[in-house]
């Protein structure tokens, strides 16, 4: 498509990783396979935690929904990235590209609601577990998320809104695999102080939201375990927290470096957006199943189950 200085941008070309070929052909290849491992992994653990009553707690309820956004989120990436890898013309329209924005913001902002709340349960679990099931019950757990789709909705639909008031007139380059904030904000033709005001707003918001009571919940997790002077009981705890932190950990560093720095389209940039949008969704459900007792208990219950004759 051919813009100028006075034409308003009715789709914009995603420049995505590669221009060579054959690179193009072994990422198409890569990318398809860890999306594949992505759906099977969220999904799988979706259904483990569903049909096994052992896992019918809090703990795996907020997990059966961060599995889901993981696998929403990688679906509204990846398939993209592998259309654009496949085809020449890498072009997406102003109405994909912005239905884009929304769900990518609205993944990533409901996840760290869920995240935080995961860490919520757990310290409740070992600070407090005379009263973990009242404080615990089915009416808070729904509560909780219901406030996390919420604030992840709320805040995908306000700075869309405000990014789509923006003027794009030209270049329609996206320095980037997908649409994202950063590397749309490069192509305003109008001030955009506004949505980069939002932005902010929305990350302040965030964090003290989240990761002020992450943080707080994890440090008294940590308290509480070192203080127990059981070696068995301190493991126990350092057990069943360890697959969260290090899933924490991930997720917010990637996230902070991709949003609190300046887009530039830099080949390091490009890595962490792989790295956060791509590879992220497929290692939380292995790093769930493989440090965490309970659902390797619980897939190899379902596949004897499955593997048993039936008469």
């Amino acid at each position: 498509m051919e813009v100028s200085n006075v034409t308003t941008v009715t789709a914009f070309v995603l420049l995505g990783l590669s221009n060579d070929p054959q690179i193009q052909v072994l990422l198409f290849g890569l990318f398809l396979v860890i999306y594949l491992l992505t759906l099977t992994g969220n999904l799988m653990m979706i259904l483990v935690i569903n049909t096994d009553s052992h896992l019918h707690t809090p703990m795996y309820f907020f997990l059966s929904h961060l599995s889901f956004l993981d696998a929403f989120y990688s679906s509204t990436i990846v398939p993209k990235l592998l259309e654009s890898l496949l085809f020449k013309w890498k072009t997406i329209s102003f109405l994909e590209c912005f239905a884009q924005i929304f769900l990518v913001i609205f993944s990533g902002a409901t996840e760290a609601c869920i995240l935080s709340v995961m860490a919520y349960d757990r310290f409740q679990a070992v600070c407090h577990p005379l009263l973990y099931t009242l404080a615990m019950n089915k009416k808070v757990c729904t509560g909780l998320v219901v406030v996390s789709w919420a604030f992840g909705i709320g805040a995908s639909l306000i700075n869309t809104l405000l990014l789509a008031q923006q003027y794009f007139c030209g270049p329609n380059l996206v320095r980037s695999f997908a649409c994202e904030l950063p590397p749309m904000l490069l192509l305003t033709c109008s001030d955009p102080s506004t949505s980069i005001a939002c932005i902010l707003t929305s990350l302040v918001v965030l964090g003290l939201g989240t990761l002020v009571p992450l943080l707080g919940s994890s440090t008294r997790i940590i308290m509480t375990a070192l203080g127990i002077n059981s070696a068995k009981g301190r493991s126990k705890i350092f057990s069943t927290c360890s697959s969260h932190f290090l899933v924490i950990t991930i997720f917010y560093g990637s996230g902070f470096f991709r949003y609190m720095t300046p887009s530039s389209g830099s080949a390091l940039e490009q890595v962490v957006s792989v790295q956060y949008s791509v590879v992220t969704p497929m290692i939380n459900p292995l790093i769930y199943s493989l440090k965490n007792q309970e659902v390797k208990a619980a897939l190899r219950r379902m596949l004897v189950k499955k593997s048993r004759p039936t008469f």
